[in-house]
């Protein structure tokens, strides 16, 4: 036995560390069958027809173009579809034509791709949509300077953009029969998960189940308004839909109340969870009507407040004609266009975080590129290449993903010398490539490495048709792959201090400060409902933002990663605090009495401190923090969740 326990610490000593190996477990998510063949058809059609018209390499760069659509295809409406596959393909046209007239011209090759790497850099900062942008931008650049490309100029854009046309073709052949689906499934969704957390009241597992509500929450505003018509009239279909979604939050803003009640006097009735999954099933079906809603008679605040949010969420989702004026979309509707093109250009110039990715970006790229333009050692673009994916910051660390892209395509590269050493070019490419294809949305859902691993053979396989080079190409991109590891964790990793650190600490203490005034908010005496919602969904926002900073820096090599997770506690404690606000504002609306001002002002004045604290150090520093009041008040549970949360951290007053 205490050989088998030596052997077992043994084995564990020499087992890599957790924050490596994190990334190279299959995360476990379904496999997208439309995305499959529609990737598998988008990326083997146009090398049918290259071949067939005797240009195979026409075939290949439309192939290479509909590769960027498939990558860029990650939304569910198709409104915002056509925008996240049309937009970035616009950039990647005008970035492969930079490349491509700056092809094997040295330091002006050079000089060009590093200043596509600085604007890339920077415009990834705005959003999602120009990220992916930012990314095609560069990506097509590098691939323009490497490759050769047919001429005139224009002829390489051109073939690329047509095939990210072709993939936005293919997605959008379901919308005359599906026009609305993915916005009602999903705010069906938001009902089923709002079931689950009211089945989870008074349990350890209701903190999990209302992060689930907070992310179907996010999913659904941003498909239902993120390109809505801004006249209600223009989109009947989604009025109501919107409708439907904002009759949940009431439910939403219960559920902290529900939770608290049934921690104290048992379970909620199994009626109610029932009832908003009937809801979900009504939303999803589109059905109309009068609604029968069979509930338990309430008798507390927090039960009442639930049976209102249900009784006014079933009238709403049954009525077949909602009210157009009467639809608030301002919890998650975009400003105006002009406002956020200001913003974004403000966000771009004077954001010292923008400039500084765009820098650490340029420099990887500017010594990637010099190195293949300059230095006479036959390397080519995938250096370059590899850089582009490993450096992009909101697709997680870069160290971790500089380890996972080896991984990937030490793993792609396998299989790709698998193809180029046993099947013949010319028509049977076309049925790889679709095999090929289709595991690349398969795979993408796993994580990083399995994603590399199934784009890095389509790539070499289209660069093959391209260079015709073979089998012998295989082992040099391993090569190119790992200097282009190396190059981003020393140039864009190491030489910068900041990467080493976790920015949890600082997020934290925004929400913190929000969370004060959030709270001030409920109890100041002046109603305002439709500010007090607007506030909680952007802490939630927030921290959900947080938590994503957190799962990024757990990755992190140590001391960042352990130092990370020393904050975890501290998040779900905020998350906590704006749970007991929400639920002590609802007791009140529902027949509690109303807090002390004085009481409101001192749980206001802790977090503000606490906010201060966090700010000041990278140490969490215990505080007791004594906050006297009713204890059977509507506060008590705030303040217990607020002397929690300084018993955690604080800023060192003793």
């Amino acid at each position: 036995m205490a050989r088998r326990t030596a052997r077992s610490a043994g084995h564990a000593r020499i087992a890599p560390p957790a924050w490596l190996t994190a990334g190279l477990r299959p995360a476990p998510a379904p496999v997208p069958w439309a995305a499959v063949v529609r990737a598998a058809v988008a990326m083997s059609v146009p090398l049918a027809v290259g071949l067939a018209a005797g240009k195979p390499a026409y075939g290949a760069l439309v192939s290479m173009g509909a590769l960027s659509g498939v990558i860029g295809d990650t939304a569910d409406a198709y409104r915002m579809r056509v925008f996240n596959i049309a937009v970035p393909q616009l950039f990647g046209a005008l970035g492969v034509t930079l490349g491509t007239l700056v092809f094997g011209e040295g330091w002006v090759a050079v000089a060009v791709v590093t200043l596509v790497a600085l604007v890339s850099g920077m415009i990834s900062s705005i959003g999602a949509v120009a990220s992916v942008s930012g990314l095609l931008l560069l990506l097509n650049a590098v691939v323009g300077a490497g490759l050769p490309m047919p001429h005139p100029w224009w002829k390489a854009p051109l073939l690329l953009t047509l095939g990210g046309l072709f993939v936005l073709v293919l997605t959008l052949l379901g919308w005359p029969v599906r026009r609305a689906a993915p916005e009602r499934e999903a705010v069906a969704g938001t009902y089923r998960a709002v079931a689950e957390l009211y089945e989870a009241t008074g349990t350890a597992a209701y903190d999990e189940k209302r992060q689930a509500v907070t992310a179907s929450l996010d999913q659904s505003y941003d498909l239902v308004l993120a390109r809505r018509a801004r006249q209600h009239g223009r989109a009947g279909s989604l009025v109501r839909i919107l409708a439907q979604l904002n009759v949940v939050i009431p439910l939403v803003e219960a559920a902290p109340a529900a939770h608290l009640r049934a921690q104290l006097f048992g379970p909620l009735p199994p009626a109610i969870p029932a009832a908003v999954r009937e809801l979900a099933d009504a939303v999803e079906e589109g059905r109309t009507g009068t609604p029968v809603l069979d509930l338990p008679t309430p008798e507390r605040p927090a039960e009442k407040a639930v049976d209102h949010a249900l009784r006014h969420a079933a009238a709403v989702v049954h009525k077949a004609d909602p009210d157009v004026y009467n639809v608030d979309d301002r919890l998650g509707r975009p400003a105006a266009l002009r406002v956020r093109a200001r913003r974004a250009a403000r966000a771009v110039l004077f954001s010292e975080a923008s400039w500084r990715y765009g820098l650490r970006l340029a420099l990887c790229i500017g010594l990637a590129q010099a190195l293949v333009s300059l230095v006479p050692v036959p390397r080519s673009y995938w250096v370059a290449l590899t850089v582009t994916f490993v450096m992009k910051p909101d697709f997680g660390s870069v160290f971790s993903r500089a380890v996972l892209r080896a991984a990937g395509t030490a793993a792609g590269i396998v299989l790709a010398a698998l193809v180029l050493a046993e099947v013949p070019r010319g028509w049977w490419d076309v049925p790889v490539m679709a095999v090929l294809a289709a595991l690349i949305p398969a795979s993408s859902a796993k994580g990083y490495a399995f994603q590399t691993a199934a784009i890095t053979p389509v790539i070499l396989l289209l660069s093959d048709i391209l260079n015709h080079q073979g089998f012998d190409l295989v082992l040099p991109r391993l090569y190119d792959s790992l200097i282009g590891c190396g190059i981003a964790l020393v140039a864009g990793y190491l030489l910068w201090p900041e990467s080493w650190h976790s920015r949890v600490g600082d997020r934290l203490a925004d929400a913190v400060a929000d969370t004060a005034a959030y709270v001030r908010q409920a109890f100041g005496g002046e109603e305002d409902h439709g500010g007090r919602l607007r506030a909680r969904r952007k802490l939630y926002r927030d921290l959900s933002t947080v938590r994503s900073e957190f799962q990024r820096a757990l990755t992190e090599p140590p001391p960042t990663g352990p130092r990370a997770a020393a904050w975890w506690p501290l998040v779900v404690a905020v998350e906590r605090i704006v749970d007991a606000t929400t639920a002590a504002r609802i007791r009140v609306d529902h027949g509690a009495a109303a807090p002390d001002p004085a009481e409101v002002a001192a749980v206001e004045r802790e977090l503000r401190e606490l906010a201060d604290g966090l700010r000041g150090t990278d140490t969490l520093v215990e505080v007791r923090a004594e906050l006297p009041g009713d204890e059977n008040g509507v506060l008590a549970p705030l303040r217990r969740e607020v002397g929690a949360a300084r018993a955690i951290a604080g800023p060192d007053l003793r």
